[in-house]
């Protein structure tokens, strides 16, 4: 019985070991390049474009959530973003149009300096970074932003207190296999 429980022990902390260097959860100062940032980039900072800011967001992880559920490379997620971007900005049209707002969305795929975040645990010192940036309008309002590789958008455990939507994570489920 000792040794199936620390066989498993073994097993256990070898996991944790290898998603820890595939995903360093706690600073990601070494691999700015593992990541894929999501910025959604207000018109500007009064209520109503904010507001219309988080209804755009949560349109487009609804149609990402789907999408990044069967990725498992960076690589594959920038081909998923890049081939999506026609589709991501038809979604972020229709939400502003349905809404009332008379200006549009563009979005685009590129390298671009960030500041230092945090994300839940996670901090992303600044350099840059890959992201899909969605600006809306002037996009010169606050910004939302996420990390779509690792998938940490799509997280269950709810960052950021926002009610009603639903994420997943592959990590996640890596990791309850072991335990």
């Amino acid at each position: 019985m000792k040794v199936v429980i620390g066989g498993l022990f073994v097993v256990g902390a070898l996991a944790i070991l290898v998603l820890g260097g595939m995903f360093n959860l706690g600073t990601a100062s070494n691999t700015k390049s593992e990541f894929l940032r999501l910025h959604i980039r207000a018109n500007s900072n009064n209520s109503e474009d904010q507001a219309v800011k988080y209804l755009v967001k949560q349109a487009v992880i609804n149609e990402l959530t789907p999408i990044f559920s069967l990725v498992t490379t960076r690589q594959q997620a920038m081909n998923e973003l890049g081939n999506n971007i026609p589709r991501i900005e038809r979604i972020g049209n229709e939400v502003l149009a349905s809404e009332g707002f008379g200006y549009g969305t563009r979005v685009v795929l590129r390298s671009e300096y960030f500041p230092t975040r945090n994300y839940g645990n996670l901090t992303l010192p600044n350099g840059v970074y890959d992201a899909l940036i969605i600006e809306l309008g002037d996009g010169a309002g606050l910004n939302w932003w996420c990390v779509v590789y690792p998938p940490l958008c799509f997280l269950q455990n709810n960052i950021g207190g926002e009610r009603g939507v639903v994420y997943r994570s592959r990590i996640q489920e890596i990791i309850s296999r072991f335990f």
